[in-house]
This record gives structure tokens, C-alpha cells and sequence, in this order.
């Protein structure tokens, strides 16, 4: 069963667009919403199990340049 999970993102003064135009062409991301609120852009990533999601997250989210802070909501159900 896939795996899907909202992740919340503060990015650096003025990197928000830059961002969110970054993620947009990651596998594994299936929208990306610039906010407002206490998050700067809400992300829906899925994967086939919370490893690939993890991964995509740990590896590929928080390496670009202009994310500061993330949060990971797993979803757990309909």
C-alpha cells in the first residue's frame, strides 16, 4: 500500500517561488502549494512505503537550497 504525506516547508526570505519551482520536478511529489501561514509551501509526496518517502524527504527536500524547516504529516487513512 503507497504511502502518502503532507509535508509542511519554511523556506529562507525570499526563496519561497524558488523553492517550490524546484520541487515541483521531483519524482515522487505529487503537488506543491506556495502558502500562507506559519509554512511557506504544503507538498503531497507519496512513495510505495514510508522508506521511499523518508528517503525522498531526507535526501532530495532538505538538500535544497532555501529550505530551512520541514514537517512530515503522514497520512493514515481516508
Amino acid at each position: 500500500m503507497a504511502t502518502k504525506a503532507y509535508l509542511l516547508i519554511e523556506t529562507a526570505v525570499g526563496k519561497t517561488r524558488e523553492v517550490a519551482n524546484t520541487l515541483t520536478g521531483l519524482p515522487g511529489i505529487t503537488t506543491v502549494d506556495v502558502v500562507t501561514g506559519p509554512y511557506d509551501i504544503i507538498a503531497v509526496v507519496s512513495g510505495e512505503d514510508m522508506t521511499i518517502v523518508g528517503d525522498l524527504v531526507t535526501g532530495h527536500i532538505h538538500t535544497v537550497p532555501g529550505v530551512v524547516r520541514t514537517v512530515t504529516c503522514v497520512a493514515v487513512g481516508s
